[in-house]
């Protein structure tokens, strides 16, 4: 099931309205699923019915991302702002601590609410704030020149790429190892969500001086990572075990850096392991 909801959530500036769209799907203990930087729910589809099966499963678009409205104006994107946001979120849609699996920005804000003891486990794939400062600004440059080229690109030549597997791979194969897999709809969609996203920007500036540097005390955690992850190098991983002494830390063979699509049997059953 789509839908909308707005809520209300505080402000330094009082309360405001705050509008997200998400799919819901399945039945069990809840499970809240994150995108990352630039894409949409619809990153979580090739697992969504497994996970379904199991769990009452909420995919988000994150504020700024996807069809949520971007936030309101004069609020950062950061994760002080996003993570109650969220918090708010799911006690407009009834949940209460639900459990969390999110990829890249979305493993990070993960993090970011097991640590305020908003949810009741984690699982996160690649997630952001583990790099060297070098690591971020590669990432970075990567990410605005794949924002630039969807931008560039009009909307008829982004089509006729998607029914090719080269032209698929030319669109996608940053974020993942088979980008082949991807089905030309996807492909065209998720690069016209790249190019609209309304919070793109703010939340790689917000991005810049994340370093994700504390433990997450009292809430199982498993940390994946893809072993053909092209934009955050799987070497972070072992820092993020580090940080995390506690997580689990997960090997996704043949996997890039949104591994859903890549092996969608393997990463489902990671995030069901780490929900169990």
């Amino acid at each position: 099931m789509s839908a909308q909801i707005s809520f209300t959530t505080e402000s330094p500036q009082g309360p405001r309205t705050v509008s997200v769209a998400y799919e819901r799907r399945g039945v069990g203990e809840p499970l809240l699923l994150l995108h990352g930087i630039g894409h949409h729910w619809q990153a979580w589809e090739p697992v969504l019915d497994i996970l379904a099966a199991e769990r009452d499963v909420i995919a988000v678009d994150l504020p700024g991302f996807g069809a949520s409205a971007a936030l309101p104006a004069g609020w950062a994107y950061d994760l002080s702002t996003v993570v109650p946001v969220l918090g708010a979120f799911c006690e407009a849609v009834g949940v209460e601590r639900p459990h969390v699996a999110g990829n890249s920005l979305g493993g990070l804000l993960s993090l970011e609410l097991g640590r305020a003891k908003l949810v009741r486990s984690v699982t996160a794939l690649s997630p952001a704030g583990f790099w060297s400062e070098s690591e971020r600004r590669y990432a970075f440059g990567t990410l605005r020149a794949m924002r630039a080229a969807a931008l560039s690109m009009p909307v008829p030549l982004i089509e006729r790429l998607s029914r090719s597997a080269a032209g698929r791979t030319a669109l996608t194969s940053t974020i993942y190892a088979r980008p082949a897999r991807r089905s030309p709809e996807a492909a065209v969609a998720e690069t016209l969500a790249l190019r609209t996203a309304t919070g793109f920007r703010q939340t790689l500036e917000a991005g810049r001086t994340v370093l994700f540097s504390d433990d997450v005390p009292a809430v199982p955690v498993t940390i994946a990572w893809g072993t053909r992850d092209r934009l955050l190098l799987r070497r972070q991983g072992v820092r993020a075990k580090r940080t995390i002494p506690a997580a689990r830390l997960v090997r996704l063979p043949g996997c890039g850096h949104v591994p859903m699509n890549d092996d969608p049997a393997l990463v489902a059953r990671v995030i069901l392991d780490g929900s169990r």
